[in-house]
C-alpha cells in the first residue's frame, strides 16, 4: 500500500539532514565569553570582488574577507544582504558569480592547507566541486562561460562542466624557461568564439585553447620582449579586440582576429603596472559633450588612482580620479591600499571598485555640465589599518543611546570610525570635513599632477593617527548641535578674534561630545557625534609637547589634556577656552606669599599648620615624565593623573591644586588608568605587568593583579564593576573578580589583542587583535548563566577560536541563552538550600504577594464582581431565523439537560470539596497532637485564596480544647511567630481569622487567653524589627552626613 493508515497519535519524526552544530569542549570555549561575529570588514583582501545582475533592476557584489563572501545588494545602496557559512578552512583565492550561485576557491597547497571549490547558494553550501588530486597551486582566477567552468592556478587551467560540476580536463601550459609559463595575466573569454580561452603569461605571450579538445590553437606574441609580462586582460565591447596590458607599462588593443595591433596607450609604469581593465557599454561617455562610445578605465594595485581614456582618434586621457582608493603608504603592509578590481556595470552608467583599503565603491557619471570624472554613489567601507583604540558610546541623560549600541574606534588609517551593533548599514566615518575640495586647492587632484606623479595623499590631508578617545554624550545636540558652517578644528583665537558661534546658541543646542588624542602630534581635536564629523577646536597643549592622554568630565563640559612631558591642561568645550592648569599657575600674590612661607619655615607653628594643610603649596606637584591616564570623578571634584614617573597624583577640579599623592617609584611605572564611577574604584596598570585597583576615597590600594606574561595591551572594568578584565602581549585576555581576587577566566588567542571595550550594559566585549582590520565582538555568557567565580590556574588557558565575520561558530545572546546545560561547568561546592539563614531572623516567605493580598481583600472582590443587572431575554430574532417555538423549545431543552449535568455532576464535586475540608481539618488536628504544624501552614500555603478563605470560613469551636478548631488555628499562627518565620501570610490570615471568627472568641475564655498569648509574641517581634531598622537607619544616616 502506498499511504498505510497509521492509528493512534502521531510520533513526530526526527529531523536527520540537519547539521548538528558541534559543542565545544569546556577547555575550549571560555566560561564568561561566547563569540558572536566580527564587524568592520568589507574588502580587506587582495581577492577581487564578483558581480552579477538580477534580471534588470538591480546587481548583486561579492566581496571576500578571508573566509567567507558578504554580498551587497546595489539598488539598495549597497546594504548587506548575505554572509556566506560555513566559512571555508582556509582562506579563499578566488570567487565568480554565476546566476544564483557564487564559487569560490579555498586554500594554498603551498603553505600546506588543502584545497577546494565550494558553491554558495543565498549565503549557504549547496555544493562542492572535485579538485585534482595532484593539483598543487593555489586558483587565483575563475570564469564561467557557455556550458564550461574554468579555474586558473599559477601554471595550469582546471575545467569543469556546469551543468554536472564535474571535472573535464586539465590544460598544462609549457615553459622554455623557468617559470615563464606563469599565467600573470590570468584567462578571459572573448564573445563569439565558442569554447575558446585567452592566458596571459609571465613572458608576454597570450595562448589562446580550446576547453573542448584541450589543444592550444595560437599564441600572440607581445610587440615587443621588452613589454615584459602580462598583467591584465580583458575584451573590449567591439568584437575580436582585446586590451592587454603588460608589467613593462603598456596597454595594447589588439586585434584577435587578424594578430594585429590596433592601439597603444601608456597606461602605466614599470612601478605601477595596469593590474584592471573594464570597458564602459551604455554607448556614452567619449568626446567633448560624453555622446560618444568607446571610454576605458584603467587601474593598478601600486596606486588608488583611476584613469579614463577616450579610445576615439587614437586614445587620450579624459580624466583621472585621484585618490579613489587609498594607495599604499610608506609605512608598507601596515596601512593597505591599491585598487584590486574596477568594473562598469553592464549597460549603466556607473562603475564599481573595490581596493585593498577594506572598502567597496560606486561611481556614477551624471553630471550637468558633463564630467568625464564620476562622483560617490554608494560606499561601504572600513579601517584601512589596524584599530588602535576603542570605546562604547555612552548612554546620554535620556538614555537614547541604550549603552551597547555604537562602538567608537580609531585606527592606523588615521579614521574615527562609528560601528552599530544593531545595523550594519548605519555604520559610519566621522568626517574630517571635504578632503577633496581641500586636495583641490593644494593641487592634489590637477591634471597635471599626473605627470608629476602623486607626492601628497589624500589620507595626508587628515588628522594623525588616533591614540585615545574620550566621549560624554550629556552636552551632545545630536544632529541640530550648532546648526550651519563651523571651521574645523580651530587651532588658535586670538585676542581680537570674534567667536564664531554665540555660548547662547550651543548652550541651546549642545557641543561636542568626542574628544581625541593623536601620534605625535601637540593638539586634541573634538567631535560632534550626532552630526558625525569633525568639531570646532583641536587644543594645544600648555607646554607644545605631544598629547599622550585625554579625558572628558561626566558633565560633558571640559576636556582635560595630559602631554609628553607632564603638563595636564583643561579646555571648556562650549568656548573653546582654556579654564585651567594642573599644577595651576601662580598669580604674583600667590607667588610672593609662597616665598615667604619658604622664609619662616624655621618656625615651628608654621611647620606644624603646614603639617595639618594638604601639605603640597599652590603651583607645585607636577608629574616629571608623560602623562598615561587621566580620570576626572563623577561629581567634578578631583582630577587624578597617573604618570610614567611611577605617581599617582589627584587634583582639586576647581583650584588645580595638588590635594594628595601616590607614589609607586621607583619600584614600577604607570602605564595607563581606569575608572569605574559606581563603585569609586580606579584602576592602573603598571610596566611591572601588574595591575592595582585603587579606592578613590582612601586613598588606599585593595587589590594587586600579577600574571600577565608581557605588557598590558589593554584593560577595562566590567559594566557592573566586579571584574578587570586584561589583554596583554602574551595573546591572552585575563579576567579577575574584584571581590575575590581570584582569576576566573582567560582567553588565549592566536595573536595579541590591542584594544578591549565594554558596553555599559555588559552585553558585549569588543577586542581588536593586533593586525587585523576588524572588531571582535564577544558576548557575555552571565547575563543568563551562572558563572563560578573559583579559582583558575594558568596552565589550564586554552586557545579559543575567535568571532568570525560570517558570525559562524558564534552565538548570539538567545542561542546562548539556550544552551544545554550539562555543557556548563559546574562548581566542586553545592551551596545548601535553606528555608531560613539563622533563627534570630524574621523571614518572609516565598509564596506570591498577590496571593495574601488578594485574600485580605476577598470581599471586595467578590462585590466589585458582582453582576450589575439581571440577565436579560434576548431581543426578538430576525426573520430568517426559526420560529420562536421552536427556539424557546431547543433552549428549555438545552437548560434542563446543563441542570441534568450539573446535578449528575454535583455528586463529584460535592466529593472533592469534602476530601480537601478533610484534609485540612486532618492536618490541623496532626498539627495539634505533635505540637508541629509545619505541615498544616505549608498545606495551608499551596491553598488559592478563595480556597483558604473558605476553609476559614468552616473552622468550627467545641467545648472540649482538642476539637476547638479556632483554638489549633491560633497557636498554629502563634508557633510561626515563635518560629520567626512566614510573616507576612501570618497576619494576613490572623487578619481575615479575626474578621470571621471575633465574635466566637469573645465569647470563650480559652480563646481569649490563646489570644492574648499571640498578642504578646506579636508585640515582642514588633518591638524588635522596629528597634533594628531604627538602629540601620541610623547608622546610614551617620554614614551620609556630610560631616562624617
Amino acid at each position: 500500500m502506498p499511504h498505510s493508515e497509521h492509528e493512534g497519535p502521531l510520533v513526530k519524526r526526527q529531523k536527520l539532514n540537519s547539521v548538528a552544530r558541534p559543542k565545544p569542549s569546556a577547555s575550549q570555549q571560555s566560561r564568561i565569553f561566547a563569540p558572536y561575529r566580527t564587524i568592520g570588514l568589507v574588502s580587506p583582501t587582495a581577492v577581487p570582488f564578483t558581480s552579477v545582475p538580477l534580471g534588470n533592476t538591480t546587481f548583486q557584489v561579492t566581496t571576500s574577507v578571508g573566509r567567507s563572501l558578504q554580498t551587497y545588494d546595489l539598488k539598495r545602496g549597497l546594504n548587506l544582504v548575505f554572509m556566506t557559512r560555513p566559512q571555508t578552512p582556509s582562506n579563499i583565492t578566488a570567487t565568480c558569480a554565476w546566476k544564483q550561485k557564487v564559487f569560490a576557491a579555498w586554500g594554498d597547497s603551498r603553505e600546506g592547507s588543502a584545497q577546494g571549490i565550494w558553491v554558495f547558494q543565498r549565503g549557504k553550501k549547496v555544493d562542492e566541486l572535485p579538485v585534482p588530486s595532484d593539483l598543487r597551486e593555489p586558483i587565483k582566477q575563475i570564469i564561467i562561460f557557455g556550458s564550461w567552468l574554468v579555474a586558473c592556478a599559477v601554471t595550469r587551467i582546471e575545467v569543469w562542466k556546469t551543468t554536472t560540476l564535474e571535472h573535464y580536463t586539465t590544460l598544462f601550459t609549457m615553459a622554455s624557461k623557468k617559470h615563464d609559463n606563469e599565467l600573470t595575466g590570468g584567462i578571459c573569454t572573448m564573445p563569439t568564439y565558442l569554447n575558446k580561452i585567452f592566458a596571459g603569461r609571465r613572458n608576454g605571450w597570450v595562448e589562446i585553447w580550446n576547453i573542448s579538445t584541450g589543444k592550444l590553437i595560437y599564441t600572440i606574441l607581445p610587440p615587443s620582449p621588452n613589454y615584459g609580462a602580462v598583467t591584465c586582460m580583458q575584451p573590449t565591447p567591439a568584437l575580436s579586440l582585446m586590451a592587454i596590458s603588460y608589467s613593462g607599462g603598456p596597454l595594447v588593443i589588439h586585434n584577435v582576429l587578424t594578430d594585429k595591433r590596433m592601439l597603444e596607450v601608456n597606461a602605466g609604469t614599470e612601478d605601477e603596472p595596469v593590474t584592471s581593465i573594464s570597458f564602459r557599454t551604455d554607448g556614452a561617455g567619449a568626446g567633448q559633450d560624453g555622446r560618444k562610445d568607446g571610454v576605458m578605465a584603467t587601474a593598478t594595485e601600486s596606486g588608488g588612482d583611476i584613469t579614463f581614456w577616450d579610445l576615439n582618434q587614437g586614445g587620450r586621457i579624459m580624466g583621472v580620479l585621484r585618490s579613489a582608493h587609498n594607495p599604499p603608504t610608506q609605512e608598507g603592509p601596515t596601512v593597505r591600499g591599491g585598487v584590486s578590481k574596477i568594473e562598469f556595470l553592464a549597460g549603466q552608467p556607473v562603475i564599481v571598485t573595490s581596493g585593498r583599503d577594506n572598502s567597496l565603491k560606486t561611481w556614477i557619471f551624471d553630471e550637468t555640465p558633463f564630467s568625464p570624472i564620476p562622483r560617490i554613489l554608494h560606499t561601504r567601507s572600513g579601517h584601512a589599518a589596524p584599530v588602535t583604540c576603542l570605546q562604547f558610546l555612552p548612554s546620554d541623560f535620556e538614555g537614547a543611546e541604550a549603552g551597547n549600541k555604537w562602538l567608537l574606534s580609531g585606527g592606523k588609517d588615521r579614521s574615527l570610525w562609528g560601528w552599530s551593533l544593531r545595523r550594519d548599514g548605519q555604520s559610519t566615518e566621522l568626517s574630517q570635513g571635504n578632503i577633496r575640495k581641500k586636495a583641490k586647492k593644494v593641487g592634489i587632484l590637477d591634471s597635471s599632477a599626473l605627470s608629476r606623479g602623486p607626492t601628497t595623499t589624500l589620507d595626508d590631508l587628515k588628522a594623525p593617527e588616533i591614540t585615545c578617545i574620550a566621549c560624554s554624550l550629556n552636552r551632545d545636540g545630536g544632529m541640530g548641535a550648532l546648526p550651519g558652517k563651523q571651521m574645523l578644528w580651530q587651532k588658535s583665537l586670538s585676542k581680537d578674534q570674534k567667536k564664531t558661534v554665540n555660548a547662547e546658541i550651543s548652550s541651546m543646542t549642545g557641543w561636542e561630545s568626542v574628544v581625541t588624542a593623536h601620534k605625535d602630534d601637540p593638539y586634541v581635536r573634538t567631535w560632534f557625534w550626532g552630526r558625525k564629523r569633525a568639531g570646532r577646536w583641536a587644543f594645544r597643549t600648555g607646554d607644545a609637547a605631544n598629547v599622550s592622554a585625554v579625558a572628558m568630565s561626566p558633565c560633558g563640559t571640559f576636556a582635560v589634556v595630559g602631554s609628553a612631558e607632564g603638563g595636564i591642561d583643561m579646555f571648556n568645550l562650549q568656548s573653546g577656552l582654556h579654564r585651567q592648569r594642573f599644577p595651576s599657575k601662580l598669580t604674583p600674590a600667590q607667588a610672593r606669599q609662597l616665598k615667604m612661607l619658604q622664609l619662616k619655615q624655621a618656625d615651628t607653628v608654621v611647620q606644624l599648620q603646614a603639617r595639618s594643610a594638604t601639605g603640597f603649596a599652590p603651583g607645585t606637584g607636577k608629574h616629571k615624565q608623560a602623562i598615561t591616564g587621566i580620570v576626572v570623578d563623577s561629581m567634578n571634584k578631583y582630577v587624578i593623573s597617573c604618570s610614567l614617573d611611577g605617581k599617582v597624583k589627584f587634583w582639586e577640579f576647581l583650584t588645580g591644586n595638588l590635594l594628595e599623592e601616590i607614589s609607586w617609584a621607583p619600584m614600577t611605572g604607570i602605564t595607563d588608568c581606569r575608572y569605574h564611577a559606581a563603585n569609586d574604584l580606579i584602576a592602573f596598570s603598571c610596566d611591572d605587568n601588574s595591575i592595582r585597583v585603587v579606592d578613590i576615597e582612601t586613598k588606599q590600594t585593595i587589590r594587586e593583579f600579577w600574571g600577565c606574561d608581557g605588557k598590558i595591551n589593554d584593560f577595562i572594568f566590567s559594566s557592573d564593576g566586579r571584574w578587570i578584565v586584561a589583554a596583554s602581549q602574551d595573546a591572552i585576555i585575563r579576567v579577575w573578580d574584584l571581590p575575590t581576587g581570584h582569576l576566573i577566566d582567560a582567553i588565549r588567542l592566536e595573536r595579541p589583542c590591542t584594544a578591549l571595550a565594554f558596553s555599559a550594559t555588559g552585553e558585549y566585549l569588543a577586542a581588536t587583535t593586533e593586525g587585523e582590520l576588524g572588531v571582535n565582538i564577544w558576548n557575555n555568557k552571565t547575563l543568563f548563566a551562572h558563572v563560578p567565580t573559583r579559582q583558575i590556574s594558568e596552565d589550564s588557558i586554552r586557545q579559543i577560536a575567535g568571532p568570525t565575520a560570517s558570525g559562524e561558530g558564534g552565538e548570539g545572546l538567545l542561542e546562548a541563552a539556550y544552551e544545554d546545560e550539562a555543557s556548563q561547568e559546574d562548581e566542586d561546592v553545592t551551596p545548601p538550600t535553606l528555608d531560613q539563614l539563622s533563627s534570630d531572623m524574621m523571614t518572609l516567605s516565598l509564596v506570591p504577594r498577590s496571593r495574601w493580598q488578594t485574600l485580605l481583600h476577598l470581599d471586595l472582590i467578590k462585590q466589585r464582581n458582582k453582576p450589575k443587572e439581571a440577565p436579560k431575554a434576548p431581543e426578538k430574532a430576525p426573520f430568517f431565523l426559526p420560529s420562536a417555538t421552536s427556539a424557546g423549545t431547543s433552549n428549555m431543552d438545552v437548560t434542563q439537560s446543563t441542570t441534568d449535568q450539573d446535578q449528575s455532576q454535583s455528586r463529584i464535586t460535592r466529593f472533592d470539596r469534602n476530601r480537601a475540608e478533610q484534609a485540612f481539618t486532618s492536618k490541623l488536628q496532626l498539627g495539634a497532637a505533635s505540637s508541629d504544624y509545619a505541615e498544616f501552614v505549608e498545606h495551608l500555603k499551596s491553598l488559592s485564596p478563595a480556597t483558604a478563605d473558605l476553609e476559614l470560613r468552616s473552622l468550627t469551636a467545641s467545648d472540649n480544647d482538642e476539637s476547638n478548631e479556632l483554638l489549633h488555628f491560633i497557636r498554629a499562627m502563634t508557633s510561626r511567630l515563635v518560629a520567626r518565620r512566614d510573616y507576612e501570610l501570618t497576619q494576613a490570615w490572623m487578619a481575615v481569622f479575626l474578621r470571621l471568627h471575633f465574635d466566637m472568641i469573645l465569647e470563650s475564655d480559652t480563646l481569649m487567653s490563646a489570644l492574648a498569648e499571640w498578642k504578646k509574641h506579636q508585640a515582642e517581634e514588633c518591638n524588635r524589627l522596629d528597634n533594628l531598622v531604627s538602629y540601620c537607619g541610623g547608622v546610614v544616616s551617620f554614614l551620609r552626613s556630610p560631616r562624617t
